[in-house]
């Protein structure tokens, strides 16, 4: 019994990881995968749903952008968009063609991409920036745990 005991950690180990492994089996699944999570959090986020936005985040999210600073937690993230997107202010779109997914062995993934922002209700021009998700694998979801978003622009600039 007591070996079993000490057994049960490395097997709870080896499971995860055969787990995380079995999900993505080729760099175009990745592809497919990370491509599908980041239409469905922009989706969320377009449409101010902020229930499903905040699903995508690990609790303990640190969100890094290179005009607003840092923020810590899913909950400030979520308020933070509800409070600076919400009401139709911005609409966010992935720059076709800039989508980069690169496995980390034992964790998930890192996404790499540009992406532009409008402002349909004022005449501000679109905006455009590069980010950074990194993604952890557990318990059978997907969340981000660590997000950047830096390089802020004029779109085209």
């Amino acid at each position: 019994m007591k070996k079993l005991l000490l057994l049960a950690p490395l097997l709870a180990l080896l499971v995860g990881r055969v787990e995380g492994q079995a999900l993505i089996k080729s760099q175009g699944e990745l592809d497919k995968t990370i491509a599908s999570l980041d239409a469905a959090l922009f989706d969320s986020y377009n449409r101010c749903d902020l229930e499903k936005f905040s699903s995508f985040f690990d609790d303990d999210v640190e969100f890094y952008h290179d005009q607003g600073g840092v923020t810590l937690g899913k909950e400030k993230l979520t308020e933070s968009v509800r409070k600076n997107i919400c009401g139709g202010d911005v609409r966010r779109e992935l720059v076709a063609g800039t989508l980069e997914a690169h496995p980390m062995k034992g964790y998930g993934a890192v996404e790499i991409g540009a992406h532009r922002f409008y402002h349909p209700k004022s005449k501000t021009p679109p905006g455009e920036g590069r980010f950074i998700h990194l993604w952890q694998f557990k318990d059978g979801a997907w969340k981000i745990t660590r997000a950047i978003s830096f390089d802020h622009r004029v779109a085209g600039r």
